[in-house]
């Protein structure tokens, strides 16, 4: 064989093993991407779980607080049905999601706000270890936010970048959303009596 025959076999063999090591780069951070809103997914799911708990905690100290107890069923109802396939993640679903669950996180503290009005509430230890799982369930909602938010990060930086965005134009790798603060979370929320 010649010599230039044998450097571009292996300049074709060098070029072959990038594009399969790029590739799978890209799989293993568009599969990490699905399994960050797979756990997002998850923590909201724990939220609207333990929601009737909570709801039927008040209802017994707190009856007349009808309109309130049903908006916070009604908004887990609706944000319970709105599900999105982290493969077809749009800006516009993400966001019909996001105000889903932010009507539910207002329900939520008005909910609990209602507890300042009931001392034996306050009180009732069924109340305060579901208010303790609300808190913590709230605190897993954002740090798995934030985690979605990175390896997304990552894999869109992956897929914009010479010479692998070659490869993912080639292969489909589509740029992904990231969570966005809700419209109004930058003011303290209000809750009055």
């Amino acid at each position: 064989m010649k010599k230039s025959t044998i450097i571009i076999l292996v300049v074709i063999a060098l070029l072959a093993i990038w594009g399969v090591s790029s590739y799978n780069s890209l799989v293993t951070m568009d599969e990490n991407v699905s399994g960050q809103w797979s756990n997002v997914e998850t923590q909201y799911q724990r939220r609207a779980d333990l929601i009737p708990n909570l709801v039927n905690t008040v209802k017994g100290y707190a009856s007349h607080e009808k309109e309130t107890l049903e908006g916070v069923v009604k908004a887990r109802s609706k944000a319970t049905q709105i599900t999105i396939d982290a493969d077809n993640l749009t800006p516009e679903k993400l966001a019909e999601y996001q105000k889903a669950q932010g009507v539910v996180t207002s329900a939520l503290g008005k909910l609990l706000a209602i507890s300042e009005n009931y001392p034996d509430l306050k009180a009732n230890q069924n109340f305060l270890e579901l208010q303790a799982q609300l808190e913590g369930t709230e605190n897993r909602i954002n740090v798995a936010r934030t985690n979605f938010n990175n390896a997304a990060k990552n894999f869109n930086t992956a897929i914009r970048r010479f010479p692998k965005n070659i490869l993912a134009g080639l292969f489909g790798f589509e740029k992904r959303v990231y969570f966005e603060a809700a419209e109004g979370t930058d003011q303290a929320p209000q809750v009055q009596f």
